[in-house]
């Protein structure tokens, strides 16, 4: 049996290729594959390179992220003009659209770096971004770090589920450096005044504590200030 090839003069200009992980695409291109792929769930483009999610575990995912996301709205219902998004598409620069586990934003109304496009994505860099990573082996620690950095992200959260870690960068003269926990295990955003994490009780599940610190925080002057100076 004689298998002939595809004839490449025959593939139909409009067709829209599926999206695959490693693929090298302009974002222009990415947002057009990921459009019409509609067996990808979750796909990100990181250095012109696209990354498709994989199946989620849950103990190593979605608990974890489900956790985040609770700390990060305690504190959201509490501080008018700030906004909080579960994975959403950013369009962070031509060669990056991440979607990151969750983020917090300042409304560009009041200040903020991002902003809304007409066609509902979010533009710009984000004050906060969020990610859950099963190592530090993760892309997270890497590529995507680099483009955040270099989009002027101010702080960024990477908390490696399987290695019970939690790393807290701060944009300090275009570089990351690490926020450390204070004597009382707790880290302070510098961003986003009165956002208070436990980190050990963040690490251990342990939500009862977590909310009790960031409701400190949602006490504290320096959350005051920042709604007073708005």
């Amino acid at each position: 049996m004689v298998i002939k090839k595809p004839d490449i003069n025959n593939i139909p200009q409009n067709l829209i290729l599926p999206l695959e992980s490693g693929d090298r695409l302009s974002r222009h291109e990415f947002e057009r594959r990921y459009t019409e792929s509609l067996h990808v769930k979750k796909a990100e483009l990181i250095e012109g390179v696209v990354y498709v999610a994989s199946p989620l575990r849950f103990q190593r995912h979605a608990e974890p992220h489900s956790n985040l996301i609770g700390w990060l709205w305690n504190y959201r219902i509490s501080t008018p003009g700030v906004k909080l998004g579960i994975e959403p598409t950013i369009r962070l620069d031509q060669d990056n659209e991440p979607q990151p586990d969750g983020i917090l934003f300042i409304d560009q109304s009041l200040g903020g770096k991002s902003r809304i496009t007409a066609d509902d994505y979010i533009e710009g860099s984000p004050e906060l971004v969020a990610e859950i990573a099963a190592s530090s082996a993760a892309y997270d620690l890497h590529d995507k770090k680099k483009a955040y950095r270099r989009n002027g992200i101010q702080e960024y959260i990477v908390w490696q589920s399987l290695e019970k870690k939690l790393n807290w960068f701060q944009l300090h003269e275009s570089e990351y450096i690490s926020l450390e926990p204070d004597a009382d295990g707790v880290i302070k955003s510098q961003v986003m005044p009165g956002l208070w994490l436990a980190v050990s009780a963040l690490l251990t599940g342990d939500m009862t504590q977590v909310l009790a610190v960031v409701q400190a925080g949602l006490n504290s002057p320096e959350h005051a200030e920042f709604l007073q100076n708005r």
